[in-house]
């Protein structure tokens, strides 16, 4: 089957590869091994197995046609790679542990079937973020602290096609006329690369992950990210058909917010989610879900998001989810969110609901928007219901801080109240923050109407109670 399967004896005439000079087992967990000074601890790889791996893999590539391995199952093809990797092992008399022939088999079978390196990383479900910085350089986020792994890749340019796969398997491309893209894994983990000449020291590939299980607000009430009685207080918020904007910064939960408010969505309605890269998991039966397009090698056929909410508003959606609202868009999401498209969703960066009303009214005047500012704040009070804010600590937890609902205008002026706001009371000896979810006393919110509409009066106002008490 793979023509040149018959070579493998030619690699007896090649020069062996240097044999390791001691046993090295990486860790299977990827994570960085290091003394106090920072430097390598004995039992991470050294170079030794690194060139040892570099030469097996060349060898590799000359005995087999990879091209053939396309048309096999992944384990039929992962016990192929196998078994002429042992030859080649036998043969060039490579002094490897056990563990560590183990090891290696592994990662050239992920090399050659998978996202290489990565492929430890992706499969643990407590990492958040996955962060190259060029073919040496490679931390994970997990529990809320940066760490340095001893994962590393062959060279730049092993980093860089792996770049492309993944890229490529969503109709992306990334090289040096197009170096920045942003793309998705098959699981819904959003990617963002950018390559040389851009990023000066190799490629530099950004992985948000999420959990095989997609979090609920029960999960979120768990980790102590909102109170139980604020988390009723959200259910009733997505149940009655607020008009929610998630705000946030960087890595502080927007997303996994987002999708946790949406479960409280009826099956029944249709919902139209608008992406730059495909993240949301909606459960709901009746989903539409639309993503934006990168230009053409010739510089056409580009999408943007505005072009996706523009022409969602014309397949009758009943609510439109927007994954992240950057710019012009922001005028069409406020105009569906005025114009009968109640319940509708969308996240910005932010650090404060305050600073989220800015945002959207800058980001309508940079799109171009020849309106006056007292007619944008307007056109935005007539348009949100909710701003709920979400913020990472400096202890790396994740909480929603506050609950903010748009109540109106006083002159040029927005208003707005707190419900619930997070009052921070000092840190344990681990350096954890403590704090508590509050209500601020508001016993009839704007939106009392639309929840006794919905027949959800008396549990919103149990809820407030609750979280006063």
């Amino acid at each position: 089957m793979f023509g040149k399967r018959s070579d493998v004896a030619a690699v007896k005439s090649q020069p062996s590869a240097p044999a390791p000079k001691k046993e090295v087992t990486p860790d299977p967990n990827g994570v960085s091994q290091t003394n106090s000074s920072g430097s390598r601890r004995s039992d991470e790889p050294g170079e030794e197995y690194y060139e040892t791996k570099a030469t097996i893999f060349n060898a590799l590539f000359e005995t087999i046609d990879v091209s053939a391995l396309a048309g096999m199952n992944a384990e039929k093809a992962r016990e192929e790679i196998r078994t002429i990797v042992d030859e080649i092992i036998a043969i060039r008399n490579v002094r490897l542990s056990v563990n560590e022939q183990n090891q290696l088999i592994t990662e050239i079978c992920d090399d050659i079937l998978g996202y290489g390196p990565l492929e430890p990383l992706l499969a643990r479900d407590d990492i958040a973020d996955i962060m190259v910085n060029g073919a040496k350089h490679v931390f994970i986020e997990t529990n809320g602290k940066m760490i340095k792994t001893n994962i590393r890749f062959r060279d730049n340019t092993q980093l860089m096609n792996i770049c492309q796969r993944i890229v490529s398997q969503v109709g992306r491309r990334v090289d040096e006329a197009s170096p920045i893209c942003d793309a998705r894994l098959l699981d819904g983990s959003r990617v963002n690369v950018i390559a040389p000449p851009l990023s000066i020291d190799g490629p530099a590939l950004t992985i948000r992950k999420f959990k095989k299980d997609k979090l609920r607000l029960n999960d979120l009430v768990n980790f102590g990210s909102i109170s139980p009685a604020g988390a009723k207080v959200l259910q009733i918020i997505g149940a009655c058909q607020c008009n929610i904007v998630i705000s946030g910064g960087t890595g502080s939960g927007k997303t996994t917010l987002l999708n946790a408010l949406t479960g409280f969505i009826h099956p029944d309605e249709r919902i139209i989610t608008c992406e730059d890269a495909a993240e949301l998991q909606l459960q709901q039966p009746h989903v539409v879900r639309l993503e934006t397009r990168p230009p053409n090698l010739e510089g056409k056929g580009k999408i943007t998001m505005a072009d996706l909410v523009k022409n969602c508003l014309r397949m009758r959606p009943e609510r439109i989810i927007v994954g992240e609202v950057r710019g012009p868009e922001a005028f069409d999401l406020l105009q569906a969110m005025n114009t009968g498209h109640d319940g509708s969703m969308g996240t910005l960066h932010a650090n404060s609901p305050r600073e989220a009303l800015s945002r959207l009214e800058s980001m309508i005047t940079m799109g171009g928007f020849s309106l006056p500012a007292k007619t944008i704040r307007e056109m935005i009070v007539g348009s949100v219901d909710v701003i709920v804010q979400a913020t990472r600590l400096r202890d790396g937890s994740r909480r929603i801080t506050r609950i903010t609902e748009v109540i109106g205008m006083e002159g040029d002026v927005i208003v707005t109240q707190d419900l619930i706001v997070y009052e921070m009371d000092g840190e344990d000896a681990d350096g954890n923050i403590i704090g508590e979810h509050k209500s601020t006393g508001i016993a009839r919110p704007a939106f009392w109407d639309r929840a006794r509409y919905f027949n959800l009066e008396k549990d919103l106002a149990e809820a407030l109670d609750e979280a006063g008490s």
